[in-house]
């Protein structure tokens, strides 16, 4: 039996890993073609308060304006991305498009008039508040470490990234990703089973 369920980690490792190396080389490759193309696809990203901006809400996080862009959110989604796939593939991107969404949405609502939206980073930080948060909700000791260590490496920065210090930075996509991500682990947390 044990022998089993280390083929069962060790397969749910690879997967995770493969997913994550696979989505972050989609990201590239989409920036590729935007550069190709003078940039045509920066426009697909959320434009706010416009009807036809809500398009871009599930687009968004696969869109960048430029190379830099999606250098730097390329490490942090690949790990954040890959801690998170490790609980499952079906439950990773259940909780990847809720958090999408639910970002995408309050991106859309509140950001400046005509402002176009791109990248990954509200993911990023809806992952990021998701494992903060997950142990906690489902009384994992193991969660609750992936926590701590989460929050000693990056915690500041992302607590920074939320902020509205950079007007050039999407600051609404960060802190609404972090808390639609938090609230993504409260709610989707197992349910506890009934005794009989």
């Amino acid at each position: 039996m044990s022998g089993v369920s280390v083929w069962s980690r060790t397969g749910r490792v690879k997967q995770a890993a493969q997913l994550m190396l696979g989505w972050v080389a989609l990201l590239w490759l989409i920036e590729a073609v935007d550069y190709a193309t003078g940039h045509a696809l920066d426009g697909y990203g959320i434009t706010a308060r416009e009807a036809d901006g809500l398009g871009g809400i599930p687009l968004a996080p696969f869109l960048h304006f430029g190379f830099d862009h999606v250098a730097s959110n390329s490490v942090p989604l690949l790990v954040l991305g890959f801690v998170t796939a490790l609980s499952g593939i079906r439950r990773f991107l259940a909780v990847c498009a809720a958090i999408v969404l639910a970002d995408g949405f309050a991106v859309w609502l509140i950001s400046p008039a005509h402002s176009i939206t791109a990248g990954a980073s509200g993911l990023i930080f809806g992952l990021f508040g998701y494992l903060l948060i997950r142990g906690f909700v489902e009384r994992s000791p193991l969660g609750v470490a992936v926590a701590v260590v989460m929050a000693a490496v990056w915690g500041t920065t992302f607590l920074a990234g939320a902020l509205p210090t950079d007007s050039v930075v999407s600051w609404q996509a960060h802190l609404f990703g972090l808390l639609a991500g938090a609230a993504v682990a409260v709610f989707s947390r197992p349910r506890a089973e009934v005794a009989a």
